[in-house]
């Protein structure tokens, strides 16, 4: 990834478009909202995969990250709590849970902050 400076923040090319990214929200995506959600979604995207190998009937998921930053620390990501909730039919807790950790191994971006972020992932089930 290549990426050049702007008036405020930075930019890129990249296959789906072009990426601002830069400190205040006016002028791009921040820097900690792109990490949450590649967290999220990446934590998501396993699980999906996973549960459709279990071949349990997933109508739809929805992810809601809530994050705690530290101000004395340069502001940095402490947590994410990560809430999906799942719609489906005839789905089983126990299968659900233990299809999110093994997504939580096998998702490279939890993988990657492992040891400095403590992510927490819960989830309820709707039909």
């Amino acid at each position: 990834m290549e990426f050049k400076m702007k008036e405020v923040g930075f930019t890129t090319n990249l296959e789906y478009g072009e990426l601002h990214v830069a400190g205040d929200e006016q002028y791009g995506f921040r820097p900690y909202q792109l990490m949450v959600s590649s967290i999220a979604v990446c934590s998501g995207g396993v699980l999906k995969s996973i549960l459709k190998k279990k071949r349990l009937e997933i109508e739809d998921i929805a992810i809601k990250a809530d994050v705690t930053r530290n101000e004395k620390e340069a502001n940095r990501i402490e947590k994410i709590h990560i809430h999906y909730t799942i719609k489906g039919k005839d789905l089983v807790e126990s299968k659900i849970e233990s299809a999110i950790e093994l997504a939580s191994k096998n998702c490279p971006m939890v993988q990657s902050v492992k040891g400095s972020i403590e992510i927490k992932e819960t989830f309820e089930l709707t039909n």
